[in-house]
């Protein structure tokens, strides 16, 4: 059977499919490394919930607690009995204690909590709550929704005790109307909105997030833009009926994509740079998300652009999905995110329902990238470097998002949500410097290094082909003899100069006479790529068209990561996103692919300068670590 990997398909939305479950007990946890890979989402410390699990967001308090706010219920997102709760956990995720109600189930519709915990400890929850308890709401097609949990109030609830309780009463944020608020359908008498964006303090202040709904309709929130409101005094003010807001940005519009963009600009999520400047990023459905920057405490933003990981450089390319920044303890950035472009607003299903091209979809993996802060004549900006998967899932239908971000006692962890069930995962300290560290890295990655052909020695044309790792293997301690997931891969990293981009030439070729092994090859497309047969399964990818130069040196690193089965491109320093031309840039290969040993000797081509095999998956971070080493 021969496979040729495609663009992930779609998955169906968790919002309409969901299953209903019962609660998860409090204190339990999912056992721990129960795969041998710590980016598997099953090895991550459950969060407890009543069934539906979303935005499970944490604060650590004065006590040395987390505690963790989610938006709950039996139902699945959106329906009746949704509210908001928290717990606390005193072991970084792994057990929690009783889970406490900040609105009960059976009052209105309660929904999307975050938390901010001002410096004399009280701790705060922000959330929509449908107080007036709408029933219905009109969309701009002149259909009706019956999802009624992202309108109404905007509201606040205050914790004393480090959150074993909340006060009894609930206090009103007044938000300035704007003028997507005004043109909605109700004519501003009834406002849409909702919040996902992490507050943050800011000098004296704090400033929360805001994402307001101008219509609802294609794909449930059909336009939207990003709003802010600043408090002056909420970190000292013990009175609530006496903390003071102010909506922002000036003016009655919010950040929307950029100019030509669509009408979705949601999702808001801010840090703060050393300089005080605020720096915003947010998702849209036009492939690459948008941000923007302050600095006069968000009264005024820059003109909204599509991210990039350099000023005027490449763009990020991301689907309708949180996609959040963090601040970190020693001055840098970690940013989540989804690394491919998203399905066409003109493909996009009529209706919420997730039935086809959704562009919700596509959550897995999540991966991540770091920022530093680089000078400007415009003040400090920020610099992105290539990203690592955090989490996946085997089943590529499965979703995970609405993530947060914790440091404590020197390790980073992150929350995640497949909306019926949330988890906390510890961050691979190797993943996490890497990223950190991998604007300087300029040494080789020697781990698990099996065959080392120096550029200053002369390539020979063939090699002993080492041993690479069994991807997929019987297991016999099963009574059935069924197979096994090794979770294991390989890398490829040389350094080749190619004449011309003609396809059909071997570059690597370990193939035996029946057609098993490995194959580099040029294609059609004028694109490098790698051929993986075991007899029985074949699976292929290429980098991406143009990165790859003839007539000059070119660093190609190619990995087959048995983890989440994806198999990359890094050319030249460069992690394959897709470009233009696809979705994609990375691909998954057949889970039964068992072995991609072939002959016992390896055919390089004289383009090959150097070469090096791993008998393991290289890391991004390592990938341009080692085209860094030998860039001249």
């Amino acid at each position: 059977m021969k496979i040729q990997l495609t663009p992930i398909l779609i998955s169906t939305l968790v919002v309409a499919a969901a299953a209903v479950i019962g609660a998860e007990p409090a204190g339990k946890s999912a056992p721990s490394n129960a795969i041998p890979d710590p980016r598997h989402i099953s090895n991550g410390w459950n969060i407890p919930s009543e069934g539906y699990a979303d935005q499970p967001y944490i604060v650590k308090t004065d006590d040395g607690a987390w505690l963790c706010v989610m938006t709950t219920g039996v139902g699945v997102e959106g329906a009746g009995g949704q509210h908001v709760v928290s717990m606390r956990s005193t072991d970084q995720g792994r057990t929690w204690e009783k889970i406490v109600s900040i609105e009960p189930a059976d009052g209105p519709e309660a929904s999307y909590a975050v938390l901010l915990k001002v410096p004399y400890g009280r701790v705060y929850a922000f959330y929509n709550h449908n107080t007036d308890r709408v029933r219905e709401v009109k969309r701009e097609d002149k259909g009706v929704y019956k999802r009624v949990d992202s309108l109404g109030h905007y509201v606040f609830k205050y914790s004393d005790d480090h959150g074993r309780s909340w006060s009894a009463k609930r206090y009103d944020v007044p938000l300035r109307e704007f003028e997507c608020d005004r043109n909605n359908v109700y004519g501003g008498k009834l406002r849409f909105f909702w919040n996902v964006g992490r507050p943050l303090i800011l000098g004296d202040a704090a400033v929360m997030v805001m994402h307001k709904v101008g219509a609802m309709g294609q794909g449930f929130f059909a336009q939207s833009e990003g709003a802010f409101f600043k408090s002056k005094n909420i970190l000292t003010e013990r009175d609530p009926e006496k903390i003071a807001f102010e909506t922002l940005p000036d003016g009655d519009i919010g950040l929307r994509t950029p100019p030509g963009g669509g009408r979705v600009a949601e999702e808001q999520s801010i840090v703060k740079l050393s300089d005080g400047a605020l720096y915003c990023v947010y998702r849209t459905v036009d492939g690459w998300p948008t941000s923007a920057y302050s600095r006069d405490g968000g009264h005024t933003w820059t003109q909204p652009a599509y991210k990039t990981y350099t000023p005027g450089g490449r763009r990020v390319k991301h689907p309708r999905a949180a996609n959040f920044a963090w601040n970190c303890s020693n001055g840098k950035f970690l940013y989540w995110f989804h690394n491919h472009g998203g399905p066409s607003i003109g493909k996009m299903a009529a209706d919420f329902s997730g039935r086809t091209g959704s562009p919700y979809d596509d959550r897995n993996p999540a991966w991540l990238m770091a920022g530093v802060e680089r000078d400007t004549p415009q003040g400090k900006v920020i610099y992105w470097s290539q990203p690592e998967i955090l989490l996946y899932d085997d089943d590529p239908y499965i979703r995970m998002s609405y993530p947060d971000l914790v440091e404590d006692g020197g390790k980073f962890y992150v929350t995640e949500t497949q909306k019926n069930v949330g988890r906390v995962h510890e961050i691979p300290a190797v993943l996490v410097n890497g990223l950190f560290n991998q604007f300087a890295n300029k040494s080789i990655a020697t781990n698990s290094l099996s065959l080392n052909l120096p550029a200053d020695k002369p390539m020979p044309k063939e090699t002993p082909m080492p041993k690479l790792p069994v991807l997929n293997l019987r297991d016999t301690k099963r009574a059935d003899h069924g197979g096994k997931d090794a979770r294991a891969g390989f890398s490829l990293d040389l350094w080749l100069q190619l004449d011309s981009l003609k396809p059909g030439q071997a570059i690597l070729d370990s193939r035996d006479e029946s057609g098993k092994g490995v194959l580099v090859s040029t294609t059609d497309a004028g694109t490098i790529q790698i051929t993986l047969n075991d007899g029985r399964t074949e699976s292929s990818w290429d980098c991406d068209k143009g990165v790859v130069k003839p007539g000059k040196p070119q660093h190609v690193a190619i990995t087959v990561d048995g983890g989440p089965k994806i198999i990359t491109f890094v050319v030249n320093g460069i992690l394959c996103d897709g470009g233009n031309e696809r979705q994609f840039g990375w691909g998954r290969f057949s889970p039964n692919l068992r072995t991609p040993a072939g002959a016992a000797t390896l055919k390089i081509a004289p383009a090959v300068h150097s070469l090096r095999i791993y008998n393991r998956a290289l890391r991004t971070s390592e990938a341009v670590g080692n085209w860094r080493a030998g860039k001249k």
